[in-house]
């Protein structure tokens, strides 16, 4: 009988459900939450043992017996058992779980995604709890987030580097004109550096210090005064812990092919892209959102090379769920849904 009976309440929250983090925008209170896209689970049971914060720290030191899950992959749902637990933990971390209320979730994907893995990402989130799930491109999500004039006829760029994939997209009228998406992101930058340290310095790193390094002295275009960072690992002969200094330069050399990659994405984009619309971004810009923005030189890198002003959105790193959160709180989902 109380299944029959409607939510008293009605709420609404927005996810960016990203490779790397997940954020969360609850209607009325902002954004609540941005933890890691992590889970740890026990071997055997396939029990949740935590997730978010918790489990990420427990990475690269789990011991025999635990295993640590990334359950989204490239921007969509690689494990969907692990995926509904992650969902249903940020949904009642949120306190927005409950058969009193109807809950409606605004989650964005990727651009390209197949209706299949749309299909899983919605699953989870009803499984979690959801009464109403809708689902809108991170392009779009990304670029209201950033403060874009998306609705307007003005064309717009937005080019959103997350942890698992590069979304890139010319806007215009509420829509989408051109886009590509890539398997580039945060996580490749991190792949790279730990490759080049192992080649250059037979010198094997875990993914968090790769993901330090980039962090702290990762660049795309020569810097005024070059750094410098000590790295710790494992020596790949000796198998003995030593520690070793890289530089900027070395770095910004690890990462050339990753920022090709996405300048390539830009290029294809604007190749399909109508000759008046990729005019007017001569004058108006594009914008980097997403983790990747914050890579030092990386917008005058892009400048330099496709002639387009780059600028860096004012949060780079919460454009998309900002973008979810313009949604839910103006109850408009319905003009940019996908």
């Amino acid at each position: 009988m109380i299944k029959k009976i409607p939510g008293i309440f009605s709420t609404a929250i927005g996810i960016d459900l990203g490779t790397a983090n997940v954020l969360v925008y609850v209607k009325g209170r902002g954004i609540i939450m941005n933890e890691p896209s992590f889970v740890a689970i026990d071997s055997k049971t396939r029990r949740p043992l935590a997730i978010g914060e918790d489990a990420k720290r427990m990475a690269d030191l789990a011991p025999e017996g635990i295993e640590i899950v990334r359950p989204m992959k490239n921007g969509v749902i690689a494990d969907f058992e692990v995926s509904e637990h992650m969902l249903r933990y940020f949904i009642r971390k949120a306190g927005q779980h409950s058969f009193l209320t109807h809950l409606t979730v605004v989650i964005a994907v990727p651009y390209g995604i197949t209706p299949v893995e749309e299909r899983a990402v919605k699953d989870s989130a009803y499984r979690a709890g959801a009464q109403n799930v809708q689902t809108i491109q991170e392009p779009i999500a990304s670029a209201l987030g950033a403060g874009l004039p998306v609705g307007e006829s003005e064309t717009s760029m937005i080019v959103d580097i997350g942890g698992g994939t590069s979304e890139i997209a010319v806007l215009s009228l509420g829509g989408i004109v051109a886009a590509k998406s890539i398997r580039v992101g945060g996580d490749e930058f991190d792949r790279s550096i730990v490759n080049y340290v192992k080649s250059a310095y037979g010198l094997v790193i875990a993914s968090k210090t790769a993901e330090q390094v980039k962090l702290q002295i990762g660049s795309a275009y020569p810097l005024d005064q070059e750094l410098s960072f000590e790295i710790k690992g494992r020596d790949s002969i000796s198998g003995m812990p030593r520690a070793q200094t890289i530089n900027s330069t070395e770095v910004r050399e690890a990462l050339k092919h990753n920022f090709d990659d996405i300048l390539e994405g830009i290029s294809k984009t604007l190749e399909i892209c109508p000759p008046e619309s990729a005019g007017q971004l001569l004058d108006r810009g594009a914008v980097l959102a997403g983790g990747g923005a914050k890579i030092r030189g990386l917008a005058r890198f892009l400048s330099d090379k496709t002639g387009i002003p780059f600028f860096v959105a004012e949060e780079p790193l919460r454009c998309v769920v900002n973008g979810t959160g313009i949604i839910i709180e103006n109850s408009n989902w319905n003009t940019f849904r996908r």
